[in-house]
């Protein structure tokens, strides 16, 4: 009787090996595309033993792409030095949401940034901003600074209160 029953026990362990060999062939598992972004952590080509199963493709959206510079060493700045960020901060008395936005010189070559406008919309704040950090001189266009040059490494920071976050990108720069 036990003799069947480890009979039995090999019989079902080979068909599962075979159906799963099969199901693998026939399914792909495996094959991906070079263009593809693997998930898991597993890539073509590597000594990996589990199959690449799930794969997704990386859409970019031109939109919201952020230009990289291509310069050499030495080469003057671009506009990707300048990175924006912003957030929520503590409202006022009155429940009027406010937020932080912190503007830096990220040139990495040493360079000097002035002349820095950025889209900002029809911008506006119910708490005072000083002008000479940050101004907006009309529809979709505000000087930072009051376009003197900002130091490599150097930032600017100031808080606006408004119902909603402004979306602010950088739209010229000037390198000195």
């Amino acid at each position: 009787m036990e003799q069947h029953s480890v009979q039995r026990f090999v019989a079902i362990v080979t068909a599962s090996f075979v159906f799963i060999v099969l199901v693998s062939l026939l399914g792909g598992f495996g094959r991906g595309n070079q263009n593809d972004t693997v998930l898991m952590g597993f890539e073509e080509g590597s000594n990996n033993t589990l199959p690449t199963i799930l794969h997704r493709k990386l859409l970019h959206r031109a939109d919201t792409a952020m230009v990289e510079p291509n310069r050499i060493w030495g080469s003057k700045c671009s506009m990707s030095d300048i990175v924006i960020t912003q957030g929520p901060t503590t409202p006022l008395p009155n429940g009027i949401p406010t937020y932080t936005v912190d503007i830096m010189n990220m040139c990495v070559s040493g360079c000097k940034i002035s002349d820095i406008h950025l889209s900002c919309g029809w911008f506006s704040s119910a708490r005072l901003i000083n002008p000479k950090l940050f101004k907006r001189l009309r529809y979709n266009d505000c000087l930072v600074n009051d376009g003197r040059s900002l130091l490599n490494g150097g930032s600017i920071s100031f808080q606006y209160a408004n119902t909603f976050l402004y979306p602010l990108t950088v739209s010229k720069v000037v390198c000195v």
